[in-house]
């Protein structure tokens, strides 16, 4: 095994980690902002659009665009809209712009009041969203129990098989890798695969969590359908670099390192692959 490998290692996960907590956030906002009208709740749309009643669908789009242009002014917002009887919308634009603030614990709590007040009027699948959300603000303060629990509640509410509940798994599977629990971590991660199999996110943190527990078979397969689903991600040419060298292939991790700094020079993976490198032993001259 090259030398260079333990502190390979070391380096690897946390830039993968940070790459998937940026993707993971920025879903989270294009969902609350894709806010749409639509008479009656129901599952998410293949757009991606969250469905809105009506009465409230206007009213809600105007306090999310009001926390994309300043989180403050769309907390007071929608505190003023919660008084005036906004239901649960009024506290998911809360969480919205409170955690556009990155201000997390009131993120948390404002989610997870949404989600409790969406059950009471028996709207599970939106609570159940809801829960998903409060989840991501716990994982971004740092707080992994109590993001695992929201993540447990959104799946116990029912939500519809497809992609939806393939990111909750996901989600969840990541807060569990944080958490030292990689069995549990696996069986949300195969779910995830299977509901959301064009994810390239889920193949990543798969293969990553593969080469974790030493199923470098898994990782391999793993990580290839990352690539083919997403050649251009620096991170997942990264970690097909770190499978690759683990699995005595230095000239296909040369390659993808370099493919990776090629990608996002200036980026975390682009950084990493750049340092591993530097450590790898100069190719042997051809015969």
């Amino acid at each position: 095994m090259p030398f260079f490998l333990p502190i390979l290692l070391q380096k690897l996960d946390p830039e993968i980690e940070a790459v998937m907590d940026r993707s993971r956030r920025q879903k989270q906002e294009e969902r609350a902002a894709a806010a749409a009208p639509k008479a009656t709740p129901a599952p998410a749309r293949e757009d991606g659009k969250i469905p809105v009643p009506a009465k409230y669908a206007a009213t809600f789009q105007a306090c999310l665009d009001q926390a994309i242009e300043s989180p403050d002014d769309g907390i007071a917002f929608a505190q003023k809209w919660r008084i005036e009887g906004g239901s649960y919308y009024a506290r998911h634009c809360m969480g919205f712009a409170y955690a556009r603030a990155e201000r997390w614990t009131p993120a948390i709590v404002a989610f997870e009041q949404a989600a409790e007040e969406a059950e009471r009027g028996g709207e599970m699948v939106e609570a159940a969203r809801l829960w998903a959300q409060a989840g991501n603000a716990a994982m971004a303060s740092g707080d992994l129990p109590k993001a695992r629990g929201d993540f447990d509640a959104a799946l116990a509410r029912g939500l519809p098989d497809g992609m939806e509940k393939g990111e909750v798994h996901l989600d969840r599977a990541r807060a569990l890798v944080a958490l030292n629990d990689p069995s549990g971590a696996r069986d949300s991660l195969d779910i995830a695969l299977v509901q959301a199999p064009k994810d390239p996110l889920a193949w990543l943190l798969s293969a990553t969590l593969a080469r974790r527990t030493g199923e470098m078979s898994l990782a391999q397969a793993h990580i290839a359908r990352a690539v083919q689903l997403s050649p251009d991600d620096a991170a997942v040419a990264l970690e097909e670099g770190n499978i690759a060298v683990l699995t005595d292939h230095a000239d296909v991790a040369r390659s993808a390192w370099d493919r990776a700094v090629k990608l996002s020079p200036d980026s975390p993976a682009g950084k990493a692959a750049a340092d591993n490198l530097s450590r790898l032993p100069p190719p042997k001259p051809a015969p």
